[in-house]
């Protein structure tokens, strides 16, 4: 078979190219192929996936066929297919990502897990019966966390921060897309200073719930990191420094005045920073309850700290 079989003058089918492309990436080493060429050939044709599958037969005209090769010969060059498709899921949401911003991923959902979690049954934490929780999402990037949480607790309101206006920019796209702009404050600023100079935050304990997936991979790990994410992702909010704890740090040293008593702090982190963040919350003489919950592959990942 040519290697790029696509271009050549014959009937390639929804079935075919899904067959090809799948081969193709599997070889190249890419996640999830299936999906990956799923994600691909629905974006050129316009449709869901599920489409994919109840038109198999559907020819693919010679316009949908040159596309495909382009994003095909991307993809094989690590390109993340979400940039490619503009698109990303987050906890059951769409939202619009390109190389302004990381691609959400399934390990950031159990900071939103854990708020949710939490707000059940607390009347003053957001549930229905309380006030409106006040939210703080640091180095929102997407908005992924900012937008899930104002999707998902309607009584809640966010204040959600990063260094980048680019950023920014994706994370308002996302807000309004979602129908929850009016309840998500974006502000630019360092870590904790646009929170710090919030009228409804400040140094006076308003926050329910203080979240963040900073930049977190330490300097030694950089170059172990996936030619995907390496090589595409915004570096500046992947990167957390020698030790991997250069921002990670300052928001836990921080976080304690913001936070009511009984408020979360939950923060993403490298797995090898695990004894090294609790003892950083125990220094701080504030939290109780401190744990890093592990992700989907067993790897210590999401700080829980409970305020004293």
């Amino acid at each position: 078979m040519p290697s790029d079989p696509i271009a050549y003058p014959q009937t390639w089918t929804t079935r075919r190219l899904l067959a090809w492309m799948s081969t193709a990436f599997a070889e190249k080493g890419l996640d999830s192929p299936r999906l990956c060429a799923e994600m691909l050939v629905a974006h050129v044709l316009g449709c869901d996936r599920l489409r994919l599958y109840t038109d198999t037969d559907r020819p693919a005209s010679p316009l949908e066929r040159e596309s495909l090769r382009g994003l095909v010969a991307r993809a094989l060059r690590h390109e993340p297919i979400q940039y490619l498709v503009g698109e990303a899921w987050f906890f059951g949401l769409p939202l619009h990502v390109d190389r302004r911003v990381l691609v959400p991923r399934p390990c950031t959902e159990t900071i939103v897990e854990q708020v949710i979690q939490h707000v059940r049954g607390r009347p003053g934490f957001g549930g229905p019966t309380g006030e409106a929780a006040l939210i703080a999402d640091v180095c929102t990037g997407s908005g992924c966390i900012a937008v899930a949480l104002a999707k998902h607790l309607p009584h809640c309101r966010v204040i959600a921060t990063d260094i980048s206006s680019d950023a920014l920019e994706v994370a308002v796209k996302n807000a309004e897309r979602h129908g929850v702009a009016d309840r998500i404050d974006l502000r630019a600023g360092n870590l904790l200073e646009p929170v710090l100079t919030h009228p409804a935050a400040g140094q006076n304990q308003a926050l329910s719930y203080l979240c963040s997936n900073p930049p977190y991979i330490p300097d030694a790990q950089w170059d172990s990191v996936p030619r995907n994410v390496r090589e595409h992702e915004p570096e500046q909010a992947l990167r957390g420094g020698t030790d991997g704890l250069r921002l990670v740090g300052p928001i836990i040293a921080g976080a304690a005045p913001l936070l009511r008593p009984g408020g979360l702090l939950l923060v993403e982190i490298a797995s090898e920073t695990r004894d090294t963040v609790l003892e950083m919350c125990r220094a701080t003489g504030a939290f109780e309850k401190a744990a890093v919950l592990n992700d989907l592959e067993g790897k210590p990942r999401t700080l829980v700290a409970v305020r004293s």
